[in-house]
């Protein structure tokens, strides 16, 4: 019997979560924080709002992680244009150089997962996985 959709989905990301916090708890990190740092990289001074929203967070257990984010001096938050109701984040020194290990580390996985497959094939399973994506949403949207 073959695995259903949803199983190889989850599982997928299981492994691919568990092989990841391998690769990056030496340099402290813990779950969430990879994501987090991601993001930032090409959204420094996100708000906490666009950063929940573009890494699936609640913003409660957003909140939690740059807490200790903050705590260990990976990410600054800060105030602009004197609205004190939105804190955009900022990754420090620190947090750049702990983004550069989670890039290594999501690269070295990536090319794990996607070895023995062609460029073409590598392009459609991308195509595929941002359709999956976009139709999730979009279900999301009119719920």
């Amino acid at each position: 019997m073959q695995p259903s959709f949803h199983y190889l989905l989850m599982i997928d990301y299981a492994l691919f979560q568990k092989k990841l916090l391998e690769k990056v708890r030496p340099y402290g990190l813990s779950m969430g924080q990879p994501k987090i740092l991601d993001y930032l990289k090409d959204h420094n001074g996100a708000s906490q709002k666009e950063i929940a929203a573009a890494c699936q967070i609640e913003a409660g257990s957003l909140t939690s992680v740059l807490n200790r984010m903050e705590e260990k001096g990976m990410v600054q938050r800060k105030m602009l244009h004197g609205n004190r109701r939105t804190y955009h984040i900022f990754l420090t020194p620190f947090g750049v150089e702990q983004q550069e290990h989670v890039e290594r580390a999501f690269a070295e996985l990536e090319e794990q997962a996607l070895s023995g497959f062609t460029p073409e094939e590598r392009r459609q399973g991308i195509q595929m996985m941002q359709a999956i994506f976009a139709h999730l949403q979009k279900e999301e949207l009119h719920e």
